[in-house]
């Protein structure tokens, strides 16, 4: 008799299934890590987004606040003379101050579109709001918010993404708006 050499289909099948169903288990689990992380990501950001306005005020006290994310940003890739100044302060990065930053426009970052809205709507600014909210449906489920009280706030994303964007303190202060 002549003895078999290597694997049966049967054997083949039956290791395949069970390759599916261990993924069938882990992609969802690797969905929700990933929707987790870009969530801490977000709200990370907007305390980086915080920290920036603060400093350009202080360093801009004529100016107020910054009206935008391009404000905040360096204007180009890099943060060459004449800058800074109180056009692109260079205080966060080129992604996150992208020139589509203009007041209320969105920048978008590690699966999460973010703007500033100056208040009043003209400079100079009293006052501001940071806003963001996911890219996609699956990238997170979490809006956030803060203004110049520095108090981060979240609720859950509007689907399906990106949610209508925030625009008063009002509206950010008030429910469903939680602190973080």
């Amino acid at each position: 008799m002549h003895k078999q050499k290597g694997f049966s289909l049967i054997e083949l099948l039956i290791v395949v299934a069970i390759i599916l169903i261990i993924a069938a288990i882990a992609i969802p689990n690797l969905m929700r890590s990933k929707q987790a992380a870009n969530q801490a990501a977000a709200a990370s950001n907007v305390r980086t987004l915080l920290g920036a306005e603060t400093t350009f005020s202080t360093t801009w006290p004529t100016v107020g606040y910054a009206g935008g994310l391009f404000q905040l940003g360096p204007g180009a890739a890099t943060c060459l003379a004449p800058h800074p100044d109180a056009t692109n302060g260079c205080m966060i990065d080129f992604v996150l101050g992208c020139a589509a930053g203009a007041p209320g426009g969105f920048c978008p970052k590690d699966n999460y579109d973010y703007a500033i809205t100056g208040i009043p709507a003209a400079a100079p600014f009293t006052d501001f709001l940071i806003f963001a909210t996911p890219s996609g449906a699956n990238l997170g489920l979490t809006d956030y918010c803060s203004s110049s009280d520095g108090v981060v706030r979240f609720k859950a994303s509007a689907a399906p993404p990106p949610s209508p964007i925030v625009n008063t303190v009002a509206t950010c202060t008030g429910a469903p708006f939680q602190p973080l």
